[in-house]
């Protein structure tokens, strides 16, 4: 008869013993489990900051290279690069003067900004209709006709006094009245020949700033001398190199 409670027994063991012998198998299961799930919530959360990382930077990338500047007075548009004066366009404003309210057929003073582009390679002269493609391209000047053309740069106000702007639908656009384009004949959107617009509307990014002010463009931007904007004329685009 073995003795019981001999150290040859295995049966003889402390509580604490055995339960780690029993549990031992258990515990190193669990823990793997535990690494396992806690390197896949890692890698998820991971894959989740990534996704979002890449859908923040797409939603927020703004052109900040680009800033327009309009001026009511002189019915002229100046596009800058990095605050450097590289093209100066005529165009045409709101035959009512300015201002924002709705339904007031007024061009809106402030800061603003590019909120969407519509037109991307359309021949010009191509009309728009709620900002979609009808179809049709009016030739310049055709009589009796005054669509949207060409181009649509949407804007969005970024000021109490701009505020209305975007639900307005305030564009830079493309019109076919050419030969009015440098007096203020529109009805709140700032008007463009269609080949100006096809150049703002390839250089310009989504984001980029749009200052409208009722003072002379000479006041606002730098580098448009008073000889220069003496040399220009009213219905002349000129690009400054």
């Amino acid at each position: 008869m073995r003795k019981r409670g001999g150290s040859g027994n295995p049966e003889c063991q402390s509580g604490s013993d055995l339960d780690a012998e029993i549990n031992a198998p258990s515990a190193s299961k669990l823990t793997s489990a535990r690494a396992a799930l806690a390197f896949a919530e890692r890698k998820i959360h991971l894959a989740s900051l990534l996704f979002m990382f890449c859908l923040t930077s797409c939603a927020t990338h703004k052109d900040v290279q680009h800033r327009v500047v309009v001026s009511v007075k002189d019915q002229r548009l100046a596009l800058l690069d990095r605050e450097t004066l590289v093209a100066i366009y005529p165009v045409s404003t709101s035959k009512y003067g300015v201002g924002d309210w709705p339904r007031s057929y007024r061009t809106p003073l402030g800061e603003l900004e590019v909120a969407q582009k519509i037109g991307d390679g359309l021949p010009p002269g191509t009309v728009l209709k709620d900002r979609r493609r009808t179809g049709e391209i009016v030739g310049v000047n055709a009589p009796g006709r005054d669509p949207i053309v060409t181009r649509i740069i949407w804007l969005r106000g970024l000021e109490w006094q701009n505020a209305n702007a975007f639900r307005r639908d305030i564009y830079i656009h493309g019109t076919p009245e050419e030969r009015n384009i440098g007096l203020p004949v529109s009805y709140g959107c700032v008007r463009m020949r269609s080949e100006d617009v096809i150049k703002l509307y390839d250089v310009l990014g989504r984001g980029a700033r749009v200052s409208i002010v009722d003072a002379p463009l000479g006041a606002v931007v730098s580098g448009v001398s008073n000889a220069m904007q003496t040399a220009l004329t009213i219905r002349s685009g000129m690009t400054i190199h």
